[in-house]
């Protein structure tokens, strides 16, 4: 197996859109709108996960983060390359807010079988991970939502306030379990 290994994290390189099949490329998205687009959405998020987290230390606050354009620049990156690179925007929030107390969860449609290596590759490019929830060969037959609030259910089951939910799918932000939501870009070609 040959693996290719990125830029350090932290490091921020303009790559072009090599994944052919991203929806940022079928809708003729470059790279440096994205960026821009994602920026603007954690701009939002920030100051209201910054005064939220104020409470941190009073109660047990969670970040919940889908991976795939949410935390990850998978269709910015070719997916034989890895580690995938961190959308930078999203891993200093989350670090941030982590800083002051907040878990951080990833919740992803990702099958179980890839889970040892998104655990990888998530904490090679600098985020810290206090739980990771992949689909089991069962729920890869589910609706992705369902199966995403109920993974944000299990983690409030846990004591948890999922203080915001971050994602760039709808299915990564219905169902309740999150006091506010964050929709990052998909430019709708893909659901």
């Amino acid at each position: 197996m040959f693996l290719v290994v990125g830029p350090a994290p932290g490091a921020v390189a303009a790559s072009p859109d090599t994944h052919l099949a991203s929806t940022a490329a079928a809708a003729d998205v470059d790279y440096g709108t994205w960026r821009r687009d994602v920026a603007a959405v954690v701009a939002e998020a920030r100051p209201y996960i910054e005064e939220r987290a104020k409470d941190a230390g009073r109660e047990k606050q969670a970040i919940v983060l889908d991976i795939d354009n949410s935390s990850l620049e998978t269709d910015f990156h070719p997916f034989w390359e890895l580690p995938t690179p961190a959308i930078p925007e999203v891993r200093t929030l989350v670090r941030d807010a982590h800083v002051r107390g907040v878990d951080v969860f990833f919740v992803t449609a990702r099958p179980g079988i890839i889970h040892s290596l998104t655990d990888w590759n998530l904490r090679q490019v600098g985020y810290p991970v206090d739980g990771l929830y992949v689909r089991s060969l069962p729920d890869l037959f589910g609706e992705v939502s369902a199966y995403k609030t109920e993974k944000r259910a299990e983690i409030e089951a846990k004591g948890y306030t999922i203080i915001a939910n971050i994602g760039n799918n709808t299915t990564d932000l219905v169902g309740g379990h999150a006091e506010r939501t964050f929709k990052l870009p998909d430019y709708g070609v893909l659901s």
